[in-house]
């Protein structure tokens, strides 16, 4: 422990966000990093605590308490604040492939656990994350490792998001020759098309899977395994295989109406934002098929989740007239209530830069709460014109004993809309992949495994990610990821050292 004292002496102190006027100008990211003496010290208000639970990833009351991946967060904090950066970044990536992404988007499960927090505020465990490995670029030890000795072994892995990629990381480290398939035509997964630019510049993206291809990993976009090449052969060809599809399969909102022209699913609506901007970059004025813009539009984004508020920040970007966000459940609290106590994942409000932005731009909150959709209305044409909204209040479910939320009579109001994205999550994977393989689904429909494990009912045949676990967090696609490339290896050579 570096500073024994330095969690009473220094205050938290966080990269600067431009003011949200400014910065929904453009679409890049808009934090400003600490210099690196600051940031040094921000790793001196790590306790080095006797239980850091920081990197514990420990399940309490059904929530992820800590870092999934179990960084070794006091380590690297000390570490940084002694000004060993180098070897900070060593310790950093014995346990994460990918700090670069999760410096950025992960929700800091391990500054919800830091005992710090308990009492005041948490250290800045993401931005020391951040500031290493940027750092590791720009010196340099960051660089392309490829493996000395090479096994002989062939794996296939079907999907290019972080699941995909830490587990073909991990397995290439261990010197079997990778490949990489993915459907788009540029791999990344959710990373490269479900997260806007503003918070994941795409470069970030391309310049880790330059260093992996440098590493000897293939990567083969715009190939749709299970239409475009069959699964038999990919058996046939490779000595196993690893499903990380994820679980893109989005829950729609039945209501009539449903059909009005104007309304999209959040993930296909931020995908084409995405492309949009790279037909921009190639050709300015280049309109991308599929592209729907929000511009002088009154968009209503049905779901309050981290896609919901992307959707939000990328609408104001595009100049929408107006935007609101519905959010089914009640509001959650501003602080931790006494049914929720530390180290548990804190339930509270939390305002995310969309919604800063809507504040910012349209002076107040875009979100109404207890809130859903009971009809789309449309001109007879079949254009989107509004919405009907209703109220919706929780009830104890007296067989279950479970809350449900249940509409609120009379309560029923018009929402004049002009473009609905629905962000209401997702029902779990595409079933055609699955069935290619023959890989049976839970009732959940994820890929089904014995608990706690990958292989499938085929053999030489694992799943990981969203695919396995369902829609999930950055860190914990990466952590299955990681643990199927063990298991995999295991399978291959009889013992693993992953």
């Amino acid at each position: 422990m570096g500073k024994p004292t330095g969690f009473m002496e220094y205050d938290r102190e966080e990269a600067r966000a431009l003011p949200p006027k400014e910065r929904i100008t453009h679409y890049r990211e808009f934090h400003t990093p600490l210099p690196k003496e600051r940031q040094q010290v921000q790793g001196a208000r790590c306790m080095n605590c006797g239980v850091p639970f920081c990197q514990s990833g420990m399940e309490i009351m059904g929530m992820t308490s800590g870092c999934p991946l179990h960084n070794l967060v006091p380590e690297w904090n000390d570490l940084l604040y002694t000004g060993n950066w180098e070897q900070a970044y060593r310790r950093l990536v014995k346990t994460n492939n990918f700090p670069e992404f999760t410096g950025r988007v992960c929700p800091a499960l391990c500054e919800a656990a830091c005992t710090c927090g308990h009492w005041e505020d948490p250290v800045t465990c993401k931005a020391n994350e951040l500031g290493i490995i940027e750092n590791a670029y720009e010196q340099g030890y960051a660089a392309a490792r490829p493996p000395r000795v090479r096994t002989g072994k062939k794996i296939a892995v079907i999907g290019s998001g972080p699941a995909g990629l830490a587990a073909a990381d991990q397995l290439n480290r261990r010197g079997h020759l990778v490949t990489v398939y993915e459907r788009d035509d540029r791999a990344g997964g959710l990373l490269m098309y479900g997260i806007p630019n503003m918070k994941l510049e795409k470069w970030v993206i391309d310049r880790k899977l330059d260093m992996m291809r440098e590493e000897g990993i293939v990567i083969k976009t715009g190939v749709n395994v299970g239409k475009d090449i069959k699964a038999s052969a990919l058996l046939k060809e490779y000595d196993c295989v690893i499903l990380a599809c994820g679980a893109k399969q989005p829950r729609d909102i039945k209501a009539p109406g449903r059909d009005a022209k104007g309304i999209y699913f959040a993930v296909d609506y931020l995908k084409a934002a995405t492309k949009h901007l790279f037909s921009e970059e190639a050709k300015p004025g280049a309109k991308e098929e599929g592209f729907v813009s929000a511009k002088k539009k009154k968009v209503v984004v049905i779901g309050g989740g981290d896609t919901g508020n992307d959707c939000v920040g990328t609408a104001i970007r595009q100049g929408c007239a107006s935007v609101t966000q519905l959010e089914m459940m009640p509001k959650a609290p501003d602080v931790r209530t006494e049914d929720n106590p530390w180290p548990e994942w804190p339930k509270v409000c939390k305002t995310d830069y969309g919604q800063e932005e809507a504040i910012a731009v349209f002076g107040h909150d875009p979100r109404i709460y207890q809130t859903t959709v009971k009809e789309f209305l449309k001109d007879k044409n079949g254009k989107l014109t509004g919405i009907v909204t209703v109220k919706l209040a929780p009830e104890r479910d007296e067989k279950t004993g479970r809350t449900v939320m249940t509409e609120v009579a009379g309560s029923e109001e018009r929402l004049d809309a002009d473009l609905v994205l629905i962000a209401a999550g997702f029902l779990g994977t595409e079933k055609y992949v699955a069935e290619a393989f023959g890989v049976k689904l839970n009732a959940r429909t994820n890929m089904d495994t014995a608990p706690g494990k990958y292989a499938t009912n085929v053999k030489n045949v694992f799943a990981a990610g969203d695919a396995h676990r369902g829609q999930s967090l950055v860190v914990w696609a990466i952590r299955e990821g990681r643990e199927a490339a063990r298991e995999a290896d295991e399978s291959l050579m009889g013992y693993s050292y992953l």
